[in-house]
């Protein structure tokens, strides 16, 4: 009998095929593009990681994203400084292998968003890498606060605990608003 049909069988139908089919595909099982989220800061060693960490936590369980951190002056392999560590146990979050990397073309290339924390870094990475200005964004460039909206991160380093402290709060308030923007906006992106 092969492909032919019998004269008591009904048509093929395609629409009909596609939608048993879809429905026997779980969620888990569909493709979904994924987001390559960077943050960018200047050590890569307070608010970038510090930012990495709390974004993160906002994705977990979710396989649609990964998430990084660099800074555009950089030593590769530092840890992530004392307070900024400590801060992010307290809130059960384990840095003690982080190491900073320098922003570098591969990363610029992979990342679908990138989120600078001042506008000096954002002007950077659009000098140095012209081909990622579309994608790269001042993080606080989508809160919902006004008072934060379009204002830099404040750059803890060697500044007390409270300064850091200061960062979190900011970063805490801000980050929110880049999921809901990349989650509404990446569909027509890819």
């Amino acid at each position: 009998m092969g492909g032919v049909e019998s004269a008591n069988s009904p048509p093929f139908d395609k629409a009909r095929q596609r939608g048993i089919l879809q429905a026997h595909l779980s969620p888990p099982l569909l493709i979904r593009a994924l987001k390559r989220v960077l943050f960018v800061c200047t050590g890569n060693t307070c608010r970038s990681p510090m930012a990495e960490t709390l974004f993160r936590e906002l994705v977990k369980g979710r396989s649609d994203y990964e998430v990084a951190s660099a800074g555009l002056g950089a030593m590769p392999g530092d840890k992530a400084s004392r307070h900024t560590a400590d801060l992010m146990k307290e809130q059960g979050h384990d840095l003690s292998d982080f190491r900073s990397q320098m922003l570098s073309k591969p990363l610029v290339k992979e990342a679908t968003h990138i989120f600078a924390m001042g506008y000096g870094h954002l002007r950077a990475i659009e000098k140095m890498f012209p081909e990622a200005a579309d994608k790269a964004y001042l993080v606080s460039e989508f809160c919902a606060e006004d008072r934060l909206r379009g204002q830099d991160v404040s750059d803890p380093y060697g500044g007390s605990r409270a300064d850091y402290e200061e960062t979190r709060e900011v970063l805490t308030a801000v980050l929110p608003s880049l999921v809901a923007y990349i989650d509404q906006t990446f569909a027509k992106l890819s």
